[in-house]
């Protein structure tokens, strides 16, 4: 073989490591409630670092707290509740400096667009028309332990229990209502922004019935990929990010919670 093959071949094997090195795949686990807006960000992100794909793992925050508590590979995790990351930030398992509330939301109770029955405030709940009434399990969804805190406030839990569905995260609460399977449906309100043509707002329960609905994100502990995840982290508190969370919806965090 020539020496000038011998180098074409060396210096190709170089380009092969070279781009090997460069593919560096983030695991981001986040509350699905941030589906569309983190998948924005994720493109323009993704756009301006070649070589790094962002995989994204969508669902209740409670699951996903139960995957990094299981070991599951995650390099980041966005929660749509202080909850789940105060536990795992008990156990180790995120980098608590890392660890930042980057958004708002609040709750809203919505109905199929072509229901005919006057939902205005929550005793209208107790309505006989009112068979299901579709929340997140309070056990592993925030979206469905607000509505559990708010309706204990307002002494319609335990009322209420026989009309209860519960849904596995927000988005398919979301979608029992836009199918008319249910007659009310307890989501956030950016949810309900993304099904305007099938799903209607009813009314806002107080928001003093209920914890702030706040969104923290961390760099989970022995992530694979801590300095790409910290990048992401950063561009969600950062005035891009927040201008695009603003467009799908959410809120700016309070100013003690940043």
């Amino acid at each position: 073989m020539s020496v000038k093959r011998i180098a074409i071949i060396a210096t190709l094997m170089l380009l092969a490591t070279a781009v090997a090195a460069s593919a560096q795949e983030v695991t981001l686990s986040v509350a699905i409630s941030m589906k569309d807006a983190v998948e924005e960000l994720g493109r323009g992100f993704m756009a301006a670092r070649p070589g790094v794909t962002l995989r994204y793992n969508f669902g209740s925050s409670g699951e996903l707290q139960k995957q990094i508590e299981a070991g599951a590979p995650v390099d980041l995790f966005i929660s749509a509740a202080q909850r789940q990351m105060d536990e795992l930030q008990a156990k180790h398992l995120i980098v608590a400096s890392s660890r930042k509330v980057f958004a708002r939301n609040a709750l809203t109770i919505i109905k199929p667009t072509g229901s005919t029955i006057d939902i205005a405030k929550p005793a209208d709940l107790l309505d006989a028309r009112v068979a299901k009434i579709v929340v997140g399990n309070p056990k592993t969804v925030p979206a469905g332990q607000y509505a559990e805190e708010s309706l204990k406030a307002l002494g319609l839990w335990d009322r209420l229990q026989p009309k209860l569905v519960f849904a596995e995260n927000v988005r398919q609460a979301l979608d029992y209502v836009a199918r008319g399977e249910v007659d009310a449906g307890f989501v956030y309100t950016t949810d309900a922004a993304t099904r305007a043509q099938q799903v209607k707002e009813a009314f806002r329960p107080a928001e003093d019935t209920y914890r702030p609905v706040l969104y923290p994100a961390a760099v989970v502990a022995g992530a694979r990929q801590a300095a790409i995840a910290q990048a992401y982290l950063d561009l969600l508190t950062s005035r891009e990010g927040q201008t695009v969370l603003g467009r799908f919806g959410f809120l700016p965090p309070p100013a003690a919670t940043r």
